[in-house]
């Protein structure tokens, strides 16, 4: 099974647009194909694929619960926190801060006097969907008010792999959020290619750059997907492309054939 991510650092390119275009390609070709959408803050791809969010199961994070019979307030939970959800005060409990949590467990994990325990509770819910023979959908949705995402990306993206072994699926596409940060990281690392989707403007040549950069940093394959190729100048994009010694894999036209089944969520009637 082949782990294939659609990824880009600037919103609005058609990064989900072209997930799902590639998902049919492959369909097309006989190919099984689990799509599994990342974007767990904000995902879109069932509403493209006309699909109904039902029956989920869960995500699930730890959070710190102290035990204040037990704290002897000596502050070395505080000295270990990188995320800063800890506030201390010398002979004081501390007191944790939810909204910067992020679960990672090393609170509890170096208090001498076991005064901190893990409260596990729910961050996110999975959804499956099967959109067609040999396609199915794993969507990932994050619990409001939850800040740090990345442990509920990394757990999603655990179940689609475990699901589409299952299913015997000859590829995993992962439709990561835009950006450069641990979100996406998480969804990105271990895949055998990204597809970096970009526009020929100028916010798309700087955004194609910083995540190129990332790729190569994390030692994951890169092609180019050159979205709206008709309009703008590529110039920029090309040269890019030649820096970072990566091809334009894909190009999409802006054409009103796309536009309007993007509208009426019919994007298996377009082919790459």
């Amino acid at each position: 099974m082949k782990l294939i991510a659609s990824t880009g650092t600037k919103g609005g390119v058609g990064k989900s647009t072209f997930a799902i275009l590639l998902a049919f390609k492959l369909l097309r070709e006989g190919k099984k194909v689990v799509l599994a959408d990342l974007d767990v803050e904000c995902p879109n791809d069932y509403l493209l694929l006309n699909q109904e969010l039902k029956n989920p199961t869960y995500t699930f994070i730890e959070f710190p619960e102290l035990d204040r019979e037990k704290c002897k307030k000596c502050g070395k939970c505080f000295s270990v926190c990188r995320e800063h959800a800890i506030f201390w005060i010398k002979d004081k409990h501390p007191i944790f801060i939810r909204s910067l949590c992020s679960g990672c467990g090393a609170c509890w994990l170096v208090c001498p006097f076991k005064a901190i325990k893990p409260k596990k509770e729910i961050s996110g819910e999975v959804f499956v969907n099967k959109v067609r023979e040999n396609f199915w959908l794993i969507t990932g949705k994050s619990k409001a008010g939850i800040s740090e995402t990345g442990p509920i990306v990394r757990e999603v993206k655990e179940k689609a792999i475990e699901f589409a072994r299952k299913k015997h699926a000859d590829y995993l596409i992962i439709d990561t959020s835009p950006g450069t940060h641990c979100n996406v990281i998480q969804a990105l690392l271990n895949c055998d290619k990204a597809y970096a989707v970009t526009e020929p403007t100028p916010l798309g040549a700087y955004d194609l750059n910083l995540i190129l950069e990332l790729l190569k940093r994390i030692g994951v394959k890169a092609e180019i997907v050159l979205n709206k190729a008709n309009v703008g100048n590529r110039e920029e994009i090309e040269s890019i492309a030649e820096k970072f010694g990566v091809r334009i894999s894909f190009e999409i036209p802006y054409s009103e054939e796309l536009l309007k089944a993007y509208c009426e969520k019919n994007l298996e009637k377009v082919k790459l």
